[in-house]
């Protein structure tokens, strides 16, 4: 099976809580569907964390010292670095 693109994966993953959300599954559904839930979230956080690592990698100074800003967000709030 092909990878998934990350923000394909992170629409699966809103469509799979969404599902979970209405609570009208069969159990055996609502369990599938949370195991793969769960996958994709894993995945999901694996990417971030390789995208930020390579961020930090192109951020990095002379020196080797890392220069760390705060990232803000297209609405103007900071996000947590």
């Amino acid at each position: 099976m092909a990878e998934l693109r990350f923000e394909d994966s992170l629409k699966q993953l809103e469509k799979i809580v969404e599902d979970l959300d209405k609570g009208n599954l069969p159990l055996e559904t609502s369990l599938k569907k949370y195991e793969e839930g769960v996958r994709l979230s894993h995945l999901l956080t694996k990417r971030l964390e390789q995208a930020q690592k390579r961020v930090e990698q192109l951020m990095k100074a002379e020196g080797g010292k890392l220069d760390t800003k705060a990232f803000e967000s297209d609405d103007g709030d900071r996000a947590e670095t």
